[in-house]
């Protein structure tokens, strides 16, 4: 399997082919894909660690994308497009977009920009987190108690790597709906059930953790 720096998935050749060459030339290995087909054959064979997402594919919709590439991965997500009402960017950044980049872009500082989402990104994944006696093994996406593993479901993973990786800040509930399950419609309870499940897995005493605690009225914060 081949690894990228960067996918763009845009039809507009021209300006997808310099932005392409223009990546590689400063060594942001990048591959582009010019529709929705296209984009989903490449994560068959290849990796990516960013993803540049056009809006108007011709019959498909970056919006559409984006939210099917949420159910399996996190890696970053920028739209470009050319759109500039309020609405679509809040769309892409509410469905899991990570920033949205106006056509015509400068190429100068679109590169800017994503060397330091993949850094922020590579710094977040790149190595475990250790927490107590605890250990997320990001690349075999396990926790580990010593040489252990403590099974979790998916989200709850999900929700723990999160958390951990945004450690000693407070993090609101809407921003967990939003990163972790990518969306907003995600209740409460929901959330409750999954905190509650991760505090009976690492807590010494759940009903009184030391780990992740709750900011009343507002979220939880993973203290470290």
């Amino acid at each position: 399997m081949s690894k990228y720096d960067c996918l763009i998935v845009d039809d507009e050749e021209a300006l997808s082919q310099s932005t392409c060459e223009y990546f590689n030339m400063f060594g942001i290995k990048t591959f582009w894909a010019a529709d929705e087909k296209s984009c989903y054959e490449f994560f068959i064979q290849n990796k990516a660690d960013l993803i540049l997402l056009d809006i108007n594919l011709g019959k498909a919709s970056g919006f559409e994308i984006c939210k099917k590439l949420r159910n399996t991965t996190d890696i970053p997500i920028l739209f470009i497009s050319a759109r500039t009402s309020d609405d679509d960017v809040l769309l892409a950044l509410n469905i899991g977009g990570d920033d949205y980049i106006q056509k015509p872009y400068s190429l100068s500082v679109l590169l800017a920009k994503a060397k330091t989402v993949l850094k922020r990104y590579r710094r977040n994944t790149d190595s475990n987190i250790s927490f107590g006696k605890y250990t997320l093994d990001l690349n075999m996406e396990k926790l580990l108690d010593g040489g252990k593993e403590i099974k979790l479901k998916a989200m709850e993973y999900k929700l723990l790597v999160y958390i951990a990786q945004n450690k000693n800040r407070t993090i609101s509930k809407e921003e967990l709906f939003r990163k972790v399950w990518g969306d907003l419609i995600t209740g409460d309870g929901t959330l409750n059930v999954h905190i509650r499940r991760l505090r009976e897995k690492i807590e010494d005493d759940p009903n009184d953790p030391c780990y992740i605690k709750t900011v009343w009225g507002t979220g939880y914060v993973f203290e470290i």
